[in-house]
């Protein structure tokens, strides 16, 4: 299973990372779409439709995503950049306010229209970040991204090793309040790191990946809620050792809208205020 795994996630880099830097924007736009509407059609496995409610689910979000790309393509990017800042800026409400207190009080959605245009929003927030990280500054994507996967290896390993006390048991019995420190502690190393080399320019990306790795973890609460609620150990069988894509991009989910808000509202702050 191991070894599956790591050629399964050496694959996808070898594909993600070309794409990142050298697809022309249309052409990336049009991938990640595709790749959205995989992660659209688990969680229509989350909610338990029907095939035919699933075909019709996946074929209005197909037209709504064709529509976007053809007013992106016809009205330029910075129409695009400002409705995206718009949506990022709702689903960082919703992840630093909403989820946690439904988390905290135990209180999910169980309407199955809510559940339905809730999938739409995070699919549409997803591709709208990937799409504006990769025209803004794809360094800043790479950096979102592998926050989440460092956050993910340290979680497993220090709960595996020093995992007492339960993070979530009713939602999901293997994380740990010890895992969740891990992560905080190796993404920390990471930060520094980051500045120490020169990488960024500011010691506010300290705070910031923080602020990153815990909407992560919410991102992986959350997916795990849905899934088992719906009786599944994973969101698909898409990626071999894998499951699903929703498997791996639940923590990168709520991680890019939040990440760009942070960085579009440093860099206002930092314009506003310089002097």
């Amino acid at each position: 299973m191991l070894k599956t795994r790591v050629i399964t996630a050496v694959i996808l880099l070898g594909l993600f990372l070309p794409a990142l830097f050298y697809l022309p924007m249309m052409w990336w736009a049009s991938a990640m779409l595709l790749l959205t509407l995989v992660c659209l059609h688990e969680w229509a496995g989350f909610l338990q439709l029907s095939p035919t409610q699933t075909r019709i689910y996946l074929t209005f979000s197909t037209l709504t995503g064709v529509a976007m790309l053809v007013l992106l393509q016809r009205w330029g990017f910075h129409w695009f950049f400002y409705h995206a800042l718009q949506v990022f800026i709702g689903m960082t409400f919703f992840w630093l306010i909403v989820v946690p207190v439904a988390m905290f009080f135990n209180t999910f959605f169980k309407q199955q229209a809510i559940n339905l245009f809730l999938g739409c929003c995070l699919m549409l927030s997803l591709w709208m970040a990937l799409v504006t990280a990769q025209e803004v500054n794809p360094y800043v994507l790479l950096v979102i991204i592998s926050t989440i996967w460092l956050a993910d290896t340290a979680a497993y390993f220090f709960g595996k090793k020093f995992g007492q006390h339960k993070l979530a048991p009713a939602i999901s019995p293997g994380k740990t309040w010890e895992g969740v420190l891990g992560a905080l502690l190796v993404v920390g190393v990471y930060a520094v790191t980051l500045k120490a080399t020169g990488a960024v320019t500011t010691w506010w990306v300290l705070p910031g990946l923080w602020i990153i790795t815990i909407v992560g973890v919410y991102g992986d609460l959350f997916e795990s809620f849905f899934k088992r609620r719906a009786n599944l150990k994973d969101s698909g069988q898409f990626l071999p050792g894998h499951g699903g894509f929703l498997d791996r991009v639940d923590g990168v989910i709520p991680a890019l809208p939040v990440g760009l808000c942070l960085v579009f509202w440093f860099h206002y702050w930092q314009q506003s205020y310089s002097f």
